[in-house]
């Protein structure tokens, strides 16, 4: 009985840790989520990478980040076609820029961005800003 008292105790405590941290989690979630429901539209995955789709063809999008880029002083290194789209490579101050390009129908492109800063960090904020720019960009041409 006391055994089974212990580890009832046990389990109580670890599920008490465990759920904590998923409370953070959530929190986190929350917070990416609030970020796109306040207008900025980009979505995250959970390591960093921003994406949107939008609504215009593939050539036209690709124009847009380029000028995008361009306007924020961000060297393009390298372009190439890649089975679904485009790739571009860029360099900005001690970040490694990478925008994808894929499209997912004649008229809609999703955009995908990651701004790498040494090996581990990812820096959101830059990847968002590309995004965020195309958008402008691309809402001046119409």
């Amino acid at each position: 009985m006391r055994q089974s008292l212990e580890l009832s105790f046990l389990a109580g405590f670890l599920s008490i840790v465990f759920l904590s941290g998923c409370a953070a989690v959530g929190l986190t979630l929350f917070g990416v989520g609030a970020g796109v429901t306040a207008g900025t539209g980009v979505a995250y995955t959970l390591d960093g990478i921003a994406y949107r789709t939008f609504t215009a063809p593939l050539p036209k999008v690709e124009t847009a980040t380029l000028t995008a880029l361009n306007r924020m002083g961000i060297t393009v290194g390298s372009k190439e076609q890649t089975e679904q789209g485009k790739l571009i490579q860029a360099n900005g101050a001690d970040r490694q820029i990478e925008v994808e390009l894929e499209a997912i129908s004649p008229k809609t492109t999703r955009i995908r961005t990651v701004a790498k800063q040494g090996i581990f960090f990812k820096d959101r904020a830059t990847a968002t800003e590309i995004i965020l720019q195309t958008e402008k960009v691309l809402d001046a041409a119409l």
